[in-house]
Formats: structure tokens, sequence, C-alpha cells
């Protein structure tokens, strides 16, 4: 194998890459990154078993071949070479000829790396079948992930909601929808039904595989063609592929948990509603976070205490026009809530101290966030 590339075009490809693959590995082949050159340009696929990336990136291949070499090591080096710099790999035909050894050249630098053989490398499995497949906007996939992804529980126990369940309600004006909760908030948003989603199975896309989706969107201005199937989801998007298992579980009945007779609604100025919560929330208890919202017409009092760190309280005007009532909750939870709405006003709907609350964004119903109380 030989080829030459861009230092940019390689990085990118291997900041993906480096990502997926976890930095301690028992087996060390799943360290390494797959480098397959070809005269159409360089592939680099890498993977935990879980979840594989695969990357074309533009290279001038003088001769085809395949090795694996340590993808955080590869990663490194490139990072630090020169900006604008060609890459010169080869194994075998490269300096030395020693096939078990990769060469690089970046510049004055001249570096040799050990290889694994690439028919040691793992796959993820074939793609062919994914029989639910359709497209969506680069800008809405991030949308959903980033309404939802906050809400994604970390406990392992409760590993069904390690993930955002992405599945295609039925109904009439019914869209493809996320929910992700933790058991102490959830959080739902929608987009309009894509062509060719409506029969999908609900699935649970992991934690891990959100967080690289992400990444990946954020630099898109593509559709993002999704496949899945009962148990694998991929997502290809400019010239990347990412495969992922889903989560073998199923997801609560979440629609139970959304309150239905939440008659007192309180909007608000959601930047001064954040300032106010973070404000407090520095008097709070470290551990339980917890501020006090006291509700009377037209008016908020945002409050916490703490018997370390003192009291602190601050008013701030409110459209409010039920009766008097106090509610706790988590200062954390509130303001994770907050960042997503993008929207001047959030609107709370409420019944009572100890009954869940929906907080929404008055100007967008596209999302909807289910908060649980806390004792204050």
């Amino acid at each position: 194998m030989k080829l030459n590339i861009e230092r940019a075009a390689l990085l990118k490809a291997l900041a993906h890459a480096q990502s997926v693959v976890e930095r301690r590995n028992t087996i060390p082949i799943l360290s390494n990154v797959l480098l397959e050159a070809a005269p159409g340009g360089l592939a680099l696929t890498a993977t935990d078993m879980d979840l594989a990336v695969a990357e074309q990136a533009p290279a001038q291949v003088a001769m085809p071949g395949a090795t694996t070499v340590s993808v955080h090591t590869l990663y490194d080096i490139v990072r630090k070479l020169p900006e604008g710099a060609e890459v010169e790999i080869a194994t075998g035909e490269g300096d030395g000829g020693d096939a078990s050894q990769l060469s690089l050249r970046g510049g004055r630098s001249r570096f040799k790396l050990p290889t694994l053989p690439r028919d040691d490398f793992p796959m993820l499995g074939d793609n062919a079948d994914l029989p639910h497949k359709f497209s969506l906007p680069a800008a809405e996939m991030k949308t959903l992930i980033d309404r939802t992804r906050f809400a994604i529980s970390t406990e392992e126990t409760r590993y069904y909601l390690n993930g955002i369940y992405l599945h295609a309600p039925k109904g009439k004006d019914a869209g493809l929808r996320a929910v992700a909760t933790d058991g102490h908030r959830l959080a739902r948003a929608e987009t309009a039904m894509p062509t060719g989603a409506a029969g999908m199975p609900g699935v649970i896309v992991p934690r891990k595989t959100v967080g690289e989706l992400y990444k990946l969107v954020q630099e898109s201005t593509e559709s993002v063609a999704v496949a899945l199937s009962d148990t694998k989801i991929r997502f290809a998007l400019d010239s990347v592929v990412l495969t992922s298992k889903l989560i073998d579980g199923t997801f609560p009945d979440y629609e139970r948990v959304i309150p239905a007779n939440n008659d007192k609604s309180m909007e608000v100025d959601c930047k001064e509603f954040a300032a106010a919560v973070d404000r407090c929330a520095t008097i709070a208890a470290e551990k339980s976070r917890a501020v006090k919202l006291s509700l009377k017409k037209n008016s908020l009092t945002v409050s916490a205490s703490s018997p370390e760190n003192g009291t602190a309280s601050e008013e701030i005007e409110v459209d409010y026009k039920g009766g008097a009532m106090e509610i706790g909750f988590n200062a954390k939870y509130l303001l994770d809530i907050a960042g997503q709405i993008a929207g001047g006003k959030a609107r709370f709907a409420l019944a009572d101290a100890a009954s869940p609350t929906i907080i929404r964004d008055a100007d967008d119903d596209a999302a909807l966030y289910v908060l649980m109380p806390m004792r204050v």
C-alpha cells in the first residue's frame, strides 16, 4: 500500500474514527483503524463491536492495499503535523519493506508504526438487511438530538433508558418522534414524518451512537440517510457511514407520565428565568441542587437555601393567574430544559407541589418536557 493524502482530510476522518474506539481495549485489534487504499481514495473503518464508523477520504493511491494501525497513535501524529502538510503512508513497499510496519512521512517527520493484519479486523455484520429507510435533513436530526439527549439516563442498571427512543407513533398528524428520560425528567421532540419512516419499529439508539451522530450532523448541511431494522441502525451523511447495534429492551410507555390535567399555567421570559435559577442555585446544597419556585398572581420568586451557604431569592414578573403555590425542582434539570427553549418564553403547566410539571417553548409545540418536582 502506498498513498499520499492531505493532512486536513486525513485528520478529519481520523477524528471520527478515534472517538468511536475506546482508549483501553483488552482486544488489541479493536484499538486499530482499518486503512484500505483503492484507486478511489482511502477508506477508514473503526469499531468497538457495538458501533462502527466508516469514512472515505480523497487520496492519491500509488499502490492499493490494506492494513490496521493504532487509531489513537495515528490521530495524535497527524494532529501534530504542520498544517498544509502532505502525508505519505506506505506498507510493505515503504522504507525498509517491512509488511508488519506502516511508515508515515509528513513534512520532515518520519514514523514507523506496528500493524496488525487486515483479516483480523472485525466487521459489525452485513448492512443489507435494513428494510426501513428514510432521509432527514441534518439540521432536523440535530434538533431532535439537541432537544432530547440531555435527558438520557446514565444509570446502567436501567439500560433501556440509556438512549433515545426513535419511533413513528400512529395517528393522522403524527411525526417522527424522539424521546429520552432518566426517570426524573422526560424530553420529547417531534419533526414532520419523513417518507418511508411511517412503518418503522420503535428503536432505542444508544447514548454513544447519539453522541457520535451529533458530531457528524453539526458538521453537515446535507441530509442524513437512515436505514434500520429491529436490531441495527445506519446513518449515512457526506462521506461517513455510522452503523450501530440498537439497545435490546422495551422503552417504557412514556405517554403515561405526561400529565393531562395540569390546570395552572405560567409563562415566563426564558432567559430571565434561567438567569434567576442559576444565581439562586449558587446557594443550593451541592447534592440536591434544589430551588423553590413560589407563585402568586403575575409573580414568581425563585429561592434556595442551605445550612452551609445561606439563602438566596429573586423575584421576576410572570404571566400567572392561578392560586398561590410552591414547588421545588433540581436547578440543573431546569437549566437543561431552559437551554433547549429557542423562543423567548417558556410555558409551564402545573398541578401541585407533588405532581409532574410540563414545560414547553411558548413559540414551538414540537418539543415537550416533563419534570418531576422535589421536596424543598
